[in-house]
């Protein structure tokens, strides 16, 4: 089928739109040069007007009136006065244009002297590195154009470089990391030390970019963040390497900070984190502030290894399991730990199998939070009983922590990287360190390099993150201080007390019942246990006694006997002897029902009688013929 042509307004209407366009845009700049004094004019009266309005609310309400009457004077001078008010419009139209003129600095036609001689210098520098000999038209070269590679720079108000765009030759091997890591260093060198410089490098065009990064903010405290169930912040980043934002307050004032989240449960692919650093570099503050994210939804085990009470505030709190500093305490909770992870794991099995959801006991998150776990390794080889080491208590939770809703956070020092289980670095994929470190130690601990240029001083909290395969971010953790401590401030103090959770009361209302009452009890057992004895014969007491001691169990309680009829009034018989240490019966209330008599007939178990030793003095046992006892 032969194509029909399209109409002459879509084939050609691109050409006479652009035309349009074009006339348009020409007409709104002769338009805007002819009336440029009257926009200036109108631009000044509304500046004037500005400023006489926030004149008037500056000014106190009882000082108003000496205002107006002092303008309606000089309005007034102004009307009689030959021409006043010709002149006062003339001033009033040349004051509003010169309020309204354009204040913007013009742009320069290039750098400065100073800058020139920055930019020369860079240019010689890189020339060794970019430069070769069988080049016929080389870039760089020893006195050449400076202008040809630096098509974009600017400064900063020091005078130093803040951004620069570099090209270089074609047969520059970028590709190498070790080449790149030269140039970089050398760029840090020329333009200024302790500044964090991000580099850029683009391959397909030939370009490298350096950019200086603006420091971190550093008075976020903590607070409750704008997050899902499973999402914790690490920290805060630059704006170019996270998309989503966060409100928070900052300095005082509402704004958007773009935060290092980290996401754990079931769909986590980094259920676990690890956090190296220097000391005094955050790491306990990082802890902290997981702390009081996890309590929100969870349950948190704390073992602190170094002892120093950083955690102290979040002992007894609601959803705080533990928070142990001793060795066996540290124990007992890991234990405690891969019991609770192996239970939850063979639970939701069940569950699995049976075609139900997993309980409600399972899907609560359990958090495991640790300090300084080496500290401990090192007292538990040094203990004199055999005692085990805490971090091979953590390969269960580490290992099936994600299904079981156990997360596992490990903070230690970067000296004590080697001193760490293999289950720790090989299930910590999550990885954060904080505090000065160099570009080859934050590659070993992260895996890979840093998108910037590390500095020798940074503030507690400032340091790298990475999550799994991703990007290194640069991170800040918020500011979660000890508030027990006395050199935190006070903002800090209160915005950490105001979130930690409330104090676990005793549950149930449990409380140590009062001995007094047993006691008594048993004494009134032990008087009304000779009642009974009372109503035999001397001769069918003694047989008795003597029956009853040679009993396997003296500690069992007296059993009833079946009588005919009871006793109304049982009479007091006076023993010549009392037992010489009456065991406490083990009742807690007295019979109600008056003492049993006992029969002649031979009873089928005898009754134990509540004494752990022998008589002193045994009597013999007189018996009754078997005649008397048929009659």
């Amino acid at each position: 089928m032969a194509r029909r042509p399209l109409p002459r307004i879509l084939s050609n209407g691109s050409a006479q739109l652009a035309r349009s366009r074009e006339l348009a845009r020409t007409a709104a700049d002769g338009a805007t040069d002819v009336l440029h004094p009257l926009i200036t004019i109108a631009r000044g009266l509304r500046r004037l007007a500005a400023a006489g309005r926030r004149r008037w609310t500056e000014t106190p309400k009882e000082k108003r009136g000496a205002l107006l009457f002092l303008a309606a004077s000089v309005i007034l001078v102004v009307a009689l006065v030959p021409y006043g008010p010709l002149l006062a419009a003339i001033t009033l139209m040349a004051a509003a244009a010169w309020q309204g003129r354009d204040r913007s600095p013009g742009a320069s036609d290039g750098p400065d002297e100073p800058q020139t001689e920055r930019l020369k210098s860079l240019y010689e520098a890189l020339v060794p590195y970019f430069s070769s000999a069988d080049d016929p038209e080389p870039l760089y070269a020893h006195g050449g154009a400076w202008d040809k590679v630096f098509p974009t720079y600017s400064f900063d108000g020091g005078g130093r470089v803040s951004h620069l765009v570099v090209r270089y030759p074609a047969y520059f091997t970028d590709g190498e990391a070790e080449a790149r890591t030269r140039i970089e260093h050398l760029l840090v060198a020329k333009s200024g030390r302790g500044r964090e410089y991000h580099f850029v490098w683009d391959e397909e065009g030939n370009q490298l970019t350096a950019d200086v990064l603006p420091p971190l903010p550093v008075d976020i405290t903590a607070q409750r963040f704008v997050t899902t169930p499973g999402e914790t912040v690490l920290g805060f980043t630059d704006a170019t390497r996270v998309r989503r934002t966060l409100p928070l307050t900052h300095g005082g004032r509402q704004r958007d900070v773009p935060p290092v989240v980290w996401r754990t449960g079931l769909r986590s692919t980094e259920p676990h984190l690890l956090a190296l650093g220097q000391p005094g570099s955050g790491t306990s503050t990082l802890l902290r502030s997981i702390a009081l994210q996890a309590l929100q939804h969870g349950d948190v085990v704390i073992v602190d290894g170094g002892g120093t009470g950083e955690y102290a505030c979040l002992t007894g709190r609601d959803g705080v399991l533990a928070v142990e500093c001793g060795l066996a305490g540290a124990t007992a909770s890991l234990e405690w730990a891969a019991t609770e992870t192996e239970r939850r794991l063979i639970a939701a099995n069940r569950a699995h199998q049976a075609g139900h959801p997993p309980p409600d006991d399972t899907k609560r998150p359990l958090w495991i939070l640790l300090d300084r776990p080496t500290a401990f390794t090192h007292l538990a080889a040094a203990a004199e009983e055999d005692r085990k080491d805490p971090q091979a208590l953590l390969q269960v939770p580490l290992r099936h922590g994600r299904p079981a809703n156990v997360t596992v956070v490990v903070a230690d020092q970067l000296d004590s990287l080697e001193s760490l289980s293999e289950p720790v670095r090989r299930h910590t994929r999550a990885r954060v360190l904080l505090g000065p470190a160099t570009a080859g130690q934050i590659e070993s601990v992260l895996g890979a390099p840093p998108h910037t240029t590390p500095v020798d001083e940074v503030p507690p909290g400032r340091g790298y993150a990475r999550l799994g395969t991703g990007p290194v971010h640069r991170v800040q953790v918020p500011a979660t201080p000890n508030p027990y401590d006395d050199a935190t401030p006070d903002a800090h103090r209160e915005a950490v007390l105001a979130l930690l959770p409330p104090r676990t009361t005793p549950a149930d209302g449990e409380t140590v019942p009062d001995p007094a009452p047993a006691s008594a009890a048993a004494s009134a057992d032990l008087e009304a246990e000779p009642e009974e004895a009372l109503t035999e014969t001397p001769e069918e007491a003694l047989t008795e006694t003597s029956e009853a001691a040679q009993a396997p169990d003296p500690d069992r309680g007296p059993e009833p006997v079946l009588t005919k009829d009871p006793l109304p009034d049982p009479a007091p018989v006076l023993t010549e002897e009392p037992f010489p240490d009456p065991a406490p019966v083990l009742a807690k209330e007295p019979l109600p029902d008056p003492a049993p008599v006992l029969t002649k007939e031979p009873r089928p178990d005898p009754v134990p009688v509540l004494t752990r030793e022998p008589l002193p003095d045994p009597v013999p046992v007189l018996t009754k013929p078997t005649e008397a006892k048929s009659n």
